[in-house]
């Protein structure tokens, strides 16, 4: 079994010229949570919501509680921000109106090609340094074959592993 076996052919991608805005739209009405950035059919970047959350939610919202007494030498900081509501999503896609995804995206993709083996990509999908979801698959000019998610990944080896067992 090999990346062309498991890709989705079909892929949604964005343009390095859209607009953050309109992307964090697409990504909240999308099952996923990243789309590659293509130009001219060559993926040139990736864009996460993990490369949006700042900007629609800055960690100057952050909580911070102090702890013990005066004078407080420690503090907890919370990463919940309860002052994000719809006027500030507002003041944050007037902020960032016109934005290009080009300078929020990830530049240096990893990606593989078609005929990468399943260890490859689990080897890629499951390392925690990169805490990678998502594998474009590109032919040997960068051009966007699919991709494939980690559920992708884990369906064809239930596939694979369901097709092994002997019937009974």
């Amino acid at each position: 079994m090999h990346a062309r076996d498991i890709m989705t052919r079909d892929v949604e991608t964005v343009s390095p010229d859209d607009d953050v805005g309109e992307v964090l739209g697409r990504l909240a009405r999308a099952g996923f949570n990243g789309f590659p950035v293509t130009e001219d059919g060559l993926v040139v970047g990736i864009v996460t919501q993990g490369d949006l959350v700042d900007l629609f939610q800055p960690s100057d919202r952050t909580l911070w509680i102090p702890i013990g007494f005066p004078p407080f030498l420690e503090s907890l900081t919370y990463a919940i921000d309860l002052s994000w509501d719809e006027l500030d999503l507002g003041i944050d896609l007037a902020r960032n109106a016109g934005r290009p995804v080009s300078e929020v995206m990830t530049e240096d993709v990893v990606t593989v090609g078609p005929k990468a083996d399943v260890d490859e990509l689990l080897a890629l999908l499951a390392d925690d340094e990169r805490d990678i979801n998502r594998l474009p698959v590109v032919d040997e000019a960068d051009a966007l074959l699919g991709i494939i998610a980690r559920e992708d990944l884990l369906r064809a080896l239930k596939r694979e592993r369901d097709a092994g067992k002997p019937a009974g």
